[in-house]
């Protein structure tokens, strides 16, 4: 069956700065430049952020490749820490200025799309080292000048702004999973930097709308969504999905559509005396700077089941799983590598829910892709890879997102992780994700199959799907 997406459709890539660029000429540190810094050893290979895929060098042949495969549209970020030289005072970095003119006119002469995120996993370590991070309203405060700061120098040129990417990843990998430096288990401060990044994430919207330079311009959020769901129909399993959904999924998806945080979660969270310290006068500018649209990354669901033992029996910190544990499925599908399972049904729950309850607004899916280990398992003659594996996933989850779109859900794109093999936080360049493939000892750069299947996808417009 062939399926046909609509006019103007985003077909495209995600990437970012701190995973492509290296750290070449860079005014400061962010925190992963850091920690690669202090303990090398935790990242894969001991690969860190210093080279990456080279697109501070290569960024115009880089933009050519993903030109070559199809993109109408690419995501990326602006590094905080290269544009900004002073972090107190705000003055910019001349070198960062021009190359980020250069990378924005080079899409535009391509004819791709260049989407911006202003903070991707990429908090100038400095601003942790002196205020505490996000768990600081002064951090908050210093976001909110580099954003317009950003919208300053290249709104002009740039129409579509995404204020933070997976915000939940940041607050879970600093404060409770120990994934993102400075690896701490602190439910208080997790709540609190959940909160300031909401704050944070609005603050530069209502700069945006003040400074824009672009009467076409919008601005967004991009968040992971993982929709849980129960193990049974048991009241107990139900009970923790409903909890899992509040702090995965609609923390920051409430906040940022509605302006207003869930009132289940609010409750809960004072209930268990963790509830984050703010004013009437920040709640006014959450609720008051609401998104234009909204950007969904999502890989994979998450499954719960009740927790074995009583959230009240728990003497140690506060940590949101206590009212949920995880739940294997028998026979679910997996991406061994990755350790996540493939269900590409989610995505379909995912857009009806924003249909039904979220005022069908407007939104992208802004990451969804594979990553798989050792993809020279697959590497042919011709110095390709043959990754049916990842078109077969793509055409899945393309296939259940058409339907929800034929019913209904405003979805107006779908970009994969990643154009190019990226950088990936502590799993270096273990898992590939991209299109093209990246020699990290080389930098030769190679199509994939896939690749050229999404081409043929984006000349199309749609794909044909088994039914």
């Amino acid at each position: 069956m062939n399926v046909t997406f609509p006019q103007d459709f985003w077909w495209g890539a995600a990437t970012s700065g701190p995973q492509s660029e290296g750290r070449f000429n860079k005014a400061n540190a962010n925190v992963f430049d850091y920690w690669y810094e202090i303990e090398p050893e935790v990242f894969y290979d001991q690969v860190g952020p210093d080279t990456a895929s080279n697109f501070y060098h290569s960024f115009r042949e880089d933009i050519q490749l993903m030109k070559d495969i199809g993109l109408n549209s690419v995501r990326t970020s602006i590094q905080w820490t290269r544009l900004i030289k002073n972090l107190e005072t705000g003055e910019v970095d001349e070198d960062g200025v021009r190359f980020y003119h250069d990378v924005i006119d080079a899409f535009l002469a391509a004819d791709i799309r260049p989407v911006i995120a202003l903070h991707h996993f990429d908090l100038p370590v400095d601003l942790y080292h002196k205020y505490g991070g996000w768990t600081s309203k002064k951090v908050v405060k210093l976001f909110a000048d580099f954003a317009e700061t950003c919208f300053n120098l290249y709104s002009e040129k740039v129409t579509d702004w995404f204020t933070f990417n997976e915000p939940m990843v940041i607050v879970d990998g600093q404060y409770l999973h120990q994934i993102h430096y400075p690896n701490l288990v602190d439910g208080k401060k997790a709540v609190q930097t959940a909160y300031h990044l909401q704050l944070a994430s609005a603050m530069a919207i209502e700069r945006f709308r003040k400074s824009s330079k672009n009467e076409d311009g919008k601005i967004g959020i991009i968040l992971n969504l993982t929709p849980s769901y129960p193990a049974s129909d048991k009241v107990e399993d139900l009970q923790a999905a409903t909890h899992a959904n509040l702090w995965k999924n609609k923390l920051f998806l409430d906040a940022s559509v509605k302006g207003v945080f869930p009132s289940e979660l609010v409750d809960l969270l004072k209930a268990d005396n963790v509830f984050w310290q703010g004013t009437s006068e920040e709640e006014a500018i959450i609720r008051e700077n609401t998104i234009d649209y909204l950007g969904i990354n999502y890989y994979h669901p998450s499954r719960v089941k009740a927790p074995d033992v009583s959230a009240n029996s728990l003497a140690v910190d506060w940590v949101p799983s206590r009212y949920f544990d995880k739940y294997a499925m028998p026979g679910r599908r997996m991406n061994v590598d990755k350790g996540w399972e493939i269900f590409p049904k989610a995505i379909y729950d995912i857009a009806i829910d924003i249909r039904d309850n979220y005022d069908n607004i407007d939104w992208f899916v802004s990451e969804n892709g594979m990553g798989v280990s050792r993809e020279e398992r697959f590497l042919q003659a011709d110095g390709s890879i043959a990754d049916d594996y990842r078109i077969q996933f793509m055409k899945e989850h393309l296939s259940y997102l058409h339907q929800a779109i034929s019913e209904g859900s405003h979805c107006f794109g779908y970009h994969s992780w990643t154009p190019i093999d990226c950088w990936s936080w502590m799993n270096a360049y273990r898992n590939r994700y991209g299109f093209i493939s990246n020699n990290i000892h080389t930098q030769i750069k190679t199509i994939k199959k896939s690749g050229y299947w999404f081409k043929s996808v984006v000349d199309n417009n749609g794909l044909s799907v088994d039914q």
